[in-house]
């Protein structure tokens, strides 16, 4: 089936037939912006001729259909400001079933941000660590939890994650089911595994409501995101939440080119398989590099403790060469490919990798990276919030409750959460890492005595 893009063509529609704009933006589409931004010929409002993302009746909810149908979902829901709008619905969900939701460690600092805004308690797990990555927590873990409060809606997971890890689905929500609670999932960076051989590792496949990040893998412009419904007991509720959460003022461009990406692939399954094909090649002809063991093909993180090599001098030679990676860990540099990448952009990086990894002079820089301890939770994460806090010292703040996220970041993993107790090792994890978050000017926030 060959999918119409509906948004863009209504907009392409009326391009040029409003010569005086009486309404916003405020840009006119007119002077020197026109020329600088030439995407304002379709940056519209909220008219009868170009529908509306909060009661859509023409182009968008057509739109909005197909992704649905694309997608699996029994509803889909644009929405032009990220992932971040569809984690915030998700969690506003999950509250009306239960004052908790379990929570992992490795989850998006929007999750966070939700269950303080929502007064959820999360309910935080922590995965083995492999290979210096955390990985998803066990479903043994998830089933005693969830047998051990009923207070707990749910359970909100990323997967795939930042390096391509996908959490086990089917027996995440296979236990859920089973005791009446819930499944969310922020699949920002997943999207594209919906287009694939039988939707293989998509969230969507087992979550009863879940955010794909479109703009992360597909030919979508950046903020631009679907929400979905699978459980048609949480449509109500998710339209009243992504009514709160979303922008009133919704990027018209945006939301043409979340459809435009979505039906891209479907409609030209040919570039799909050629991107396939090329990241194959590439991954066939590095001998003696070794990459992380991704579940995902767009997660592309080679591992630079084995080669002795410091990532962050490689990360220098690849920025002189043009080649921007998506972050750089402190072991792994995690190049972020897509559906959409090129044949002869993947070759040029092939060859820089492979003579990057051969320089002599970089070999012997590595040096080891601090791992993510596990934490002591003694209080709520709520708790901590509801006290007075005072900044100290981070070389001081072992044996003090943290007041507010503290990590390492990329990828913004926490390494206490506000509520722990800070550690030893916490410290000195922190202190170790090249770059934070939650420390400043060499402070944490703790709650005060």
């Amino acid at each position: 089936m060959n999918y119409k893009y509906e948004i863009l063509s209504q907009l392409n529609k009326i391009k040029g037939k409003d010569k005086n704009r009486l309404h916003m933006p405020g840009h006119k589409n007119s002077g020197d912006f026109k020329s600088q931004f030439p995407v304002s010929a379709i940056d519209f409002t909220e008219l009868d001729i170009t529908d509306d993302l909060g009661c859509p009746s023409g182009a968008i909810k057509k739109a909005q259909e197909d992704i649905a149908e694309i997608l699996g979902a029994k509803k889909a829901y644009i929405t032009t400001d990220g992932s971040s709008s569809g984690v915030m619905a998700m969690m506003f969900v999950a509250a009306a079933y239960g004052n908790k939701i379990i929570v992992p460690r490795n989850s998006h600092k929007s999750v966070f941000n939700a269950c303080r805004l929502l007064n959820l308690e999360p309910v935080i797990v922590q995965g083995a660590e492999e290979n210096g990555v955390l990985l998803p927590p066990p479903a043994e873990l998830i089933e005693t939890l969830i047998v051990n409060d009923v207070n707990i809606a749910g359970m909100i997971i990323t997967s795939p994650d930042y390096y391509g890890n996908i959490a086990p689905l089917e027996r995440y929500a296979e236990i859920l089911k089973k005791y009446e609670r819930l499944l969310f999932a922020d699949g920002a960076h997943g999207t594209h595994l919906a287009l694939g051989e039988n939707r293989s590792g998509y969230a969507g496949v087992y979550a009863d409501m879940w955010v794909d990040g479109a703009h992360k893998t597909l030919p979508v412009l950046t903020q631009g995101a679907v929400v979905c419904v699978n459980n048609s007991a949480l449509i109500s509720r998710a339209e009243e939440a992504l009514g709160i959460f979303r922008t009133t003022s919704p990027s018209f461009p945006v939301m043409a080119s979340v459809e435009y990406g979505v039906k891209y692939f479907v409609n030209n399954p040919k570039y799909l398989q050629r991107a396939l094909n090329v990241v194959n090649e590439l991954k066939s002809g590095l001998e003696g590099i070794t990459l992380y063991p991704s579940q995902d093909w767009t997660k592309f993180a080679v591992d630079f403790k084995p080669l002795g090599i410091s990532p962050y001098l490689a990360e220098e030679i690849f920025a002189k060469k043009g080649i921007y990676p998506e972050f750089n860990d402190g072991r792994y540099i995690l190049f972020y490919l897509s559906p959409s990448v090129e044949p002869f952009h993947i070759n040029e990086f092939k060859n820089t990798l492979l003579w990057v990894c051969a320089q002599k002079k970089l070999q012997n820089t590595y040096k080891d990276v601090p791992s993510v301890p596990a934490a002591d939770r003694t209080y709520s994460f709520l708790y901590a919030y509801r006290h007075k806090t005072e900044y100290v010292p981070l070389k001081q703040a072992a044996g003090r409750m943290c007041a507010d996220n503290a990590g390492i970041t990329p990828p913004c993993l926490p390494v206490v959460i506000a509520g722990e107790m800070i550690s030893e090792q916490a410290v000195n994890a922190l202190l170790k890492a090249n770059k934070t978050f939650g420390i400043e000017d060499g402070k944490i926030k703790v709650v005060k005595k």
